[in-house]
């Protein structure tokens, strides 16, 4: 069967437009919970986003489609998408959802699902929210409803990790770095890794307004970073 939404990276367009709206995520919340109650008993999914301003309208539409299929929620805010992948792991969790558009201006968002293992959600899964997207959903019964809670400093998590990759006899005293956030998911992560393991961080693309996500900065545009190593010599 073809599937319709799910590209090679989940969900992604422009946002206002069909399928990256809210009445539609609602419905995808509300699809993949059902899929998840079926393959998990008491399914509970983390939901991570990056900066852009439409992440809080997606997050929301999302949450709402979870709780109203019987599905728990933990919110982590805004997070790289490896986060995501490793906490939704750690934490043993049903499934994690991004909401994101990578290295796209703010004017796209998408959104990407992980299994409990933090890996892409299987083909065969992702074509049984498709399914589920062609029935009528129908809310749960009150007593059924799912709860949502924020995740205590997901962030600090994360950098703990990305600390513990790297051998314990690293050290980057004496170094200077350039950490290029380009306004971000990693905003708040990227550079405090770096700096807690001694290197001098000249941060750059900290400064997220919703809108300002990729511009003129990050892998689109690696010659930002250029000049400013460049200066910081």
């Amino acid at each position: 069967m073809t599937r319709h939404y799910f590209g090679t990276d989940g969900i992604r367009g422009r946002v206002g437009q069909h399928p990256i709206t809210p009445d539609f995520v609602l419905r995808l919340g509300m699809a993949a919970g059902r899929i998840l109650g079926q393959h998990h008993e008491q399914p509970t999914v983390l939901i991570g986003k990056d900066t852009r301003i439409s992440g809080y309208m997606l997050e929301a539409a999302l949450e709402a489609g979870f709780a109203s299929a019987g599905v728990d929620v933990v919110l982590a805010g805004p997070m790289p998408t490896p986060a995501i992948a490793y906490l939704t792991r750690t934490l043993r969790l049903s499934a994690g959802v991004v909401i994101s558009a990578s290295h796209n201006l703010f004017e796209d968002n998408g959104i990407k699902f992980f299994d409990g293992q933090g890996e892409k959600l299987p083909d065969a899964m992702e074509l049984e929210i498709e399914q589920a997207l062609e029935k009528p959903l129908v809310c749960a019964d009150a007593q059924m409803l799912g709860k949502a809670r924020r995740l205590p400093d997901a962030a600090g998590r994360y950098i703990e990790f990305c600390k513990g990759s790297f051998s314990s006899k690293l050290s980057l005293r004496g170094f200077r770095l350039v950490v290029d956030a380009a306004h971000g998911a990693a905003y708040h992560v990227a550079a405090d890794v770096f700096h807690e393991l001694g290197a001098e961080v000249i941060r750059m693309g900290h400064e997220p307004d919703g809108f300002n996500i990729n511009q003129n900065l990050g892998a689109a545009s690696p010659e930002a970073m250029a000049r400013k190593v460049v200066e910081a010599r």
